[in-house]
């Protein structure tokens, strides 16, 4: 076959490129490639031997050895002088050599022999593998079950936390904190979350001493497999918290759905839940079954603002009052509490505070009349460190000596008609109108004031004067819904109310809701202002229910702004200042004035002290402020 030419057209033709010019060294400068180096091409000769798949890769490896192995036999049985003499003999101890270290037998004479050794190596050498890549594989498998928190857990009387949110580490500490007073006991946490950063979030939660174990385990609260493995049905209790995010209810009540079908129907297990919405309540309590105990969360987030806002300076006592750390609320059933009345009793107990009395059917009365009488079942509300550090007499108590004149009616001060009140609130949320009615109900006018315009503008408007209201409350932003920061505003609001009182010189009582307790350092508070994080307190009331479900109706009355709950007391009303007394003086005084004394906070200090030594005494200054339990 005859070859076809190639031919160009003319005036397409490209033009002659001229000629470079003679180099340095009177040669033509011709472009230069760079040549791959040695590095580069064993990385390429490498990654074409890996494509090639694991044969290759396994004949590359022995041939590697033998040009390791062999010439290291040679020369150790070459520099032997108990070698044999011959070459034959020589290659024999060679191959020997060979086989010893490689594995592969070692034997010699026929090459049938040599082979068959060779074969029964290989054979050895493949099982051996496999079976060390099996026992490796299972216990690498289960090292992966334990990271990811997929195996059983074996406990009893534990506590059981379903779902994760901001709340859980907070609730988990005081749950460990809760089972040390038992010095003994586990928490076990279920969430749909990586394990490992479930227990570097509660690590400082734990005990340093103690028998108290936190177990972390990984899966969905609503699935009953996942439930199965925490044992619900053999826990003391099981809290249910609200996940952070829309949707937030329907999830607790599949939640408890996935409970009750885990433990069945007639489980005694003390369940305890939260929802965001009121309205999803009712549906939360037929999903929890009876005897069951679900929180209202937001509500009680905005019941607690009403009352700081109604008593300025509770918001630490009510944090103190919630904790496992000191004194905390515990219900008494005593043998021999029947028949007795409740003011010999409050006036008995030595190292503890008499709050109420619960009945039988779980009804509780907050500082009731002294001669309330006890009946079969009831139970005894002290304020204690401990509940079996409670000690009550057995037989009825002395009639108690009369007070001093310094403790008694000389010192207590007229009623006076309490003034309308006016509140300032900054910032809104879902909890804006429970507050405003909650403090309606207070006899305090809630104004909504304009926040952009106080902190850019200040002094534009009366709503953006502070001074000229009694109180002032800022809410935190709403969660979700492009707020990522839901304290930013708070902290803005702050910082911008203590630079106006630096500047006036007057203060106003400042109320400022935060959502994160990490942001409690962050705030520029003023002497006047009261920092409630919210979602502590509520992950505390829900570990003390947890613990004792008697005090969930307890805590209800505690915290309504009307009613017998917590209050601060002058104890100038109690207590002539410049006085020395007891504790136990300024308890009897304010028994007689129908209120219960749970402690005191001195005029210089912050912090308050609940339940203190009763027979300690010290001297009372006109700033000494009485933590009472009564009527508003």
């Amino acid at each position: 076959m005859r070859k076809e030419r190639e031919f160009t057209v003319p005036s397409q033709r490209a033009p002659r490129r001229a000629r470079p010019g003679p180099g340095p060294a009177g040669r033509s400068a011709k472009p230069s490639r760079a040549r791959p180096g040695v590095r580069d091409r064993a990385r390429y000769w490498v990654d074409r031997t890996v494509v090639r798949g694991v044969p290759a890769l396994v004949a590359w490896l022995a041939l590697a050895c033998l040009s390791l192995v062999a010439p290291a036999s040679a020369l150790l049985v070459w520099t032997d002088d108990a070698s044999p003499d011959t070459l034959r003999g020589k290659a024999a101890t060679v191959w020997r050599t060979v086989g010893q270290t490689l594995r592969l037998g070692g034997e010699v004479g026929p090459p049938l022999r040599i082979a068959l050794s060779v074969f029964l190596a290989l054979v050895s050498l493949l099982y051996v593998s496999t079976l060390v890549g099996l026992v490796t594989t299972a216990i690498t498998d289960r090292l992966a079950e334990l990271e990811r928190g997929q195996t059983t857990v074996v406990e009893r009387g534990h506590t059981l936390v379903l779902g994760w949110s901001e709340q859980t580490p907070t609730l988990v500490a005081e749950l460990l904190a809760a089972h040390a007073q038992r010095r003994a006991g586990a928490v076990v946490v279920l969430a749909d979350r990586d394990k490992a950063e479930m227990e570097r979030e509660a690590r400082d939660a734990l005990p340093s001493r103690g028998r108290i174990r936190l177990l972390c385990r990984r899966g969905r609260p609503t699935d009953p497999a996942a439930l199965a493995r925490v044992t619900p049905a053999a826990a003391e209790a099981v809290v249910v918290l609200p996940p952070d995010g829309p949707g937030a209810d329907a999830q607790v009540i599949r939640t408890l759905l996935a409970l009750r079908a885990a433990v069945g129907e007639g489980c005694p297990v003390r369940i305890v839940a939260g929802v965001r919405d009121g309205a999803h309540l009712p549906t939360a309590r037929l999903a929890a079954g009876p005897g069951a105990v679900v929180l209202d969360v937001d509500d009680l987030a905005a019941r607690l603002l009403v009352q700081c806002v109604l008593e300025p300076g509770i918001a630490l006592v009510l944090e103190d009052l919630l904790d496992f750390a000191g004194a905390e609320l515990h219900t008494l059933h005593r043998p021999g509490l029947a028949g007795r009345r409740y003011g010999e009793l409050a006036a008995a107990c030595p190292d503890s505070c008499a709050v109420g009395i619960v009945r039988a059917d779980g009804t509780p009365h907050l500082n009731p009349p002294p001669d309330t009488e006890l009946t079969p079942g009831d139970g005894l509300v002290v304020l204690a460190e401990d509940h079996r550090a409670t000690v009550l007499p057995a037989a009825p108590a002395a009639p108690a000596a009369p007070v001093t004149t310094a403790v008694g009616p000389a010192a207590v001060r007229p009623a006076t008609v309490p003034a309308l009140r006016r509140a300032l609130l900054l910032g809104w949320n879902g909890r804006g109108e429970r507050v405003v009615a909650g403090l309606a109900r207070g006899g305090v006018v809630a104004v909504r004031g304009d926040e952009g315009a106080f902190m850019v503008r200040e002094g534009v408007g009366v709503a953006a004067e502070p001074e000229a209201y009694d109180h002032v409350v800022v809410l935190a932003g709403p969660g979700g819904d492009g707020q990522p920061d839901p304290d930013g505003r708070t902290l803005v609001a702050l910082l911008h109310l203590r630079a106006r009182e630096r500047r006036t010189g007057r203060a106003v009582p400042v109320v400022a809701e935060l959502t994160d307790a990490r942001n409690r350092p962050l705030a520029p508070a003023a002497r006047r202002t009261d920092l409630l994080v919210t979602g502590r307190l509520t992950a505390l009331l829900l570990a003390q229910v947890s613990q004792n479900g008697h005090l969930a109706a307890a805590f209800d009355e505690l915290f309504a702004p009307t009613g017998h709950g917590v209050r601060l007391r002058p104890a100038r009303d109690f207590v002539l200042p410049g006085t020395e007394a007891p504790f136990a003086d300024l308890a009897a005084a304010a028994a007689r004035r129908g209120v219960a004394a749970l402690g005191y906070r001195p005029r210089d200090a912050a912090l308050p002290r609940l339940n203190p030594p009763k027979a300690v005494s010290r001297t009372w200054s006109a700033g000494d402020v009485l933590i009472v339990v009564g009527p508003a």
